[in-house]
Parts: C-alpha cells; sequence; structure tokens
C-alpha cells in the first residue's frame, strides 16, 4: 500500500511539471485531465489515399482551460521543437478505430 501511495505521488508530480510546462505555451491551462505517454500523429494523404506519419511524436496532453475554448490536447513532440495543439471545439470531429483516434478539424484529417 505505501509503494502505491509513493507511486501516485511522484505521479502527481510529474503531472505538475507537465502542467507547468504546457501553461508555458498556453497560460490558460488549467489542470490535465488524461495523458498518453507515446502518440504518433499521421495525416492523410489524399493523392496517395494513405496515412502519412508526421515529424510529431510524444506524449499526449488532454487539459481545462480557464478561458474559451474550455478544453485542447497538446502533443509535446519529442521529435522537434514545435508540438501539436488543438483547441477541443464543436468543430472537431472525433472517431475511435480501436486501436487509433481519428480527428478532423477544419484543416484535415489527423491519427494518433
Amino acid at each position: 500500500m505505501a509503494a502505491a501511495v509513493a507511486g501516485a505521488a511522484l505521479l502527481g508530480k510529474g503531472l505538475d511539471i507537465s502542467l507547468a510546462a504546457l501553461q508555458q505555451q498556453d497560460p490558460y491551462i488549467s489542470s490535465i485531465v488524461d495523458v498518453a505517454s507515446q502518440v504518433a500523429l499521421y495525416t492523410f494523404g489524399h493523392r496517395a489515399n494513405e496515412w502519412e506519419k508526421t515529424d510529431v511524436e510524444g506524449t499526449l496532453f488532454v487539459y481545462t482551460r480557464s478561458a474559451s475554448p474550455r478544453h485542447g490536447f497538446t502533443i509535446m513532440n519529442r521529435l522537434s521543437m514545435e508540438n501539436r495543439t488543438e483547441p477541443i471545439t464543436k468543430d472537431l470531429d472525433f472517431q475511435l478505430q480501436d486501436p487509433f483516434l481519428l480527428y478532423r478539424n477544419a484543416r484535415r484529417h489527423r491519427e494518433f
């Protein structure tokens, strides 16, 4: 039981550090809702009619914000300094095709 409490404390400390890092990009982020430790982002290439891997790969954070839009997600990119951030609005369409999560924004299809 003590090991579980210690593990939860370390996880909480890690989330505090991650929240601080996210808030440097967006000071309106108020809390982390969920985390996926490793995701890779793909886009759908209509010419080739296939999924193409992008240079975005890393930890996915889903969070709440104190300003509109009230929710969003960010992939903290391990491959470059450019992270992927998406506000979650009514215009964002999600579809679960296990083990993938597909989403479409106003610009294009994405998968991770």
